[in-house]
This record gives C-alpha cells, structure tokens and sequence, in this order.
C-alpha cells in the first residue's frame, strides 16, 4: 500500500467504514439482518457519528449517543444493548482497517430489567381453545398450531404440506417468514416478504405431532404437498395477517395484554408444568441453548422452595 493510500484511508469518515463494514459481512448474513443492521446505521448511527473521523470520537460522545436513545427516541434497553454492540463491532472493524491505534473508547451499555413474561391462565387458554374449535378455518388452524406446538409466527407462516409427515406423525421447521425493508432503510415505505432460514441453527428442528394436531392435518390437506399449510396455496401467509386474527380472537374472548409470542410462552409454560426435562423443552423450542430455556420459563414457585427446604436436616434440635 503506497503512502497516498494510507493518508487516504485515515481520512475515511465513520459513516463509511459503516458501508464498507455491511458490504464485507453482506454474504454471511442472511437478508433479514443485513436489512435490519443497515436500518439501524442509518437511522442511528450515522446521524451521530457518520461524519466524525476515527481518533475524534470519545467515550463521553459515546456516553451522550446512549443517553439520547435511552431518554429522546424511548428505545428500551435491549434495543440499545443492540445498536452500541452494532456501534462497536464497527469500530473495532474500522480500527483494523486503518491501521491505526484509536484512543480507547469505554462503552457503558444500560442494564435490561427482567420483564415479567405474559402467559395465558387456564380459564384464558380454555376459553380461547374453545373458540378456535368453533367453525376452525385456516387462520383458526395456525393459532391453534401456535398454541399446542410453541411454533413462532414466522415458522407457521412458513409450514408446508411437505414439512408434515402423516407417515412418521411429525413436523419439520426449517423455514421461516419475515417483511423487511427492500431497501434496509427502516424510513423506507418498500417492504417485502423473504421465506428464509429460521433464527438459528437450532432452531431448525423436528416435532412429534400429537393426536389433535394430525386430525386436524387430515382435516385441512389440500393434497399438494408444496402448498403452504395456511393458504392452501403456493404463496404464504403474511406473519401480520395472522397476528390481526390473533387480535380480533382474544377481543372476542375478552383475553387482554396477549401477543402472538404469548401463544408460545403458554405453551412452554404447559410443558414444564406437565414435567418435560429442560433439555427436550429447549429442542422443541429451537432454543440456541438449555440456559435460555431455563431462564425463561423454570421458576420453581414458593411452594416448590420450601419442599426442597425441609429436605435440609435440621442441624440443632427445635
């Protein structure tokens, strides 16, 4: 490399080493987080640092930079936690490309407040499983599969009649439905619909089908193993198409604070409840590992602790 283009590339502003960094990851990451990293540089990162040469960003901008989407733009934590992670991983890619040492920048990332996950009771689940049996149609179906399977939305979306085995009672999930922005500009009003990968490697897995399940398969096959499950047809379902039903469902039901993820979260909960190991709960559930499962959803009650407390041998005599 000649002097002229070290000089150069020790000009290069933030905001494109942000381009050059998408540009050299484009073919390992799939489309939908190409879309959304792009989304996020746009639309946070670049406005604050795109212009800004490496050695001129500090720690305290840094600081402000976190501030300002914590108390301006009400972003929660976790989202934070992803863009200052986004925000390094550019850094560290835009000191290697320079060759430069860069004054050390601290990054303090807020601290996530453990949500409290929504799940259906008993009298909820029964009053909704009761009204997806009146009349079952298509849309019916899916919540109905959301609910006894632990499947995301997008994985149901996702469903076709050659992932369902009548022969060996099972299904398959290696797919997965998204809308993302076609130009990876989160402002941008063009969207469109991908059928990828699922989230993750684990999450593409194998279910037993339960006797429900497989008669209502029966029930709803249309003899073409390529259709979609929900559609009966070679285009899928939208994801928000069937979160829309969803919402007009538990209106219906009078169930309140309920998303598509509480189908799964009840489900989940359903299994340990009914004594299912961690280890078969996490694969069922395409989880990346039992720790997640076990974080999630295995709280042992008050009741449960003082069980294993009066385990404990008294030490002195009462």
């Amino acid at each position: 490399m000649t002097n002229g283009q070290n000089i150069f590339q020790k000009q290069l502003v933030f905001g494109e080493y942000c381009d050059r960094w998408i540009s050299m990851n484009s073919t390992r990451l799939k489309p939908s987080s190409r879309a959304k990293y792009q989304a996020t540089i746009e639309k946070y990162i670049k406005p604050c640092f795109g212009s800004r040469t490496l050695g001129r960003i500090t720690s305290e901008e840094v600081d402000e930079f976190t501030r300002m989407l914590i108390c301006e733009k009400k972003l929660s934590a976790k989202t934070v936690r992803d863009i200052l992670v986004l925000f390094h991983s550019i850094l560290v890619y835009a000191e290697k490309r320079s060759k430069q040492t860069l004054p050390e920048i601290e990054i303090i990332y807020p601290r996530q407040n453990k949500k409290q996950i929504r799940i259906l009771n008993e009298q909820e689940e029964k009053r909704l499983m009761g009204y997806l049996a009146e009349e079952m149609d298509l849309y019916k179906f899916g919540v109905y599969l959301a609910l006894r399977t632990g499947l995301r939305v997008g994985e149901l979306c996702a469903l076709r009649w050659s992932d369902i085995s009548m022969k060996e009672l099972t299904m398959s999930v290696s797919r997965t439905v998204q809308r993302i922005q076609a130009s990876g500009i989160e402002t941008s009003p063009k969207t469109r619909i991908i059928v990828g990968t699922p989230k993750s490697d684990s999450s593409r897995r194998t279910l037993p089908l339960m006797p429900d399940i497989t008669a209502l398969c029966d029930r709803f096959y249309d003899g073409n193993p390529d259709s979609f499950v929900l559609t009966g047809q070679g285009k899928c379902m939208e994801p928000r198409t069937l979160q829309r039903h969803l919402k007009s469902y538990l209106e219906d039901c009078g169930i309140l604070g309920v998303h598509f993820h509480t189908l799964r979260h009840t489900f989940a909960t359903r299994c340990i409840e009914a004594g299912f190991d961690v280890k078969t709960l996490s694969e069922i559930l395409g989880h990346a590992s039992i720790g997640i499962t076990m974080n999630q959803y295995v709280h042992p009650d008050l009741e449960r602790k003082r069980e294993n407390m009066r385990r404990l041998k008294n030490v002195i005599e009462v």
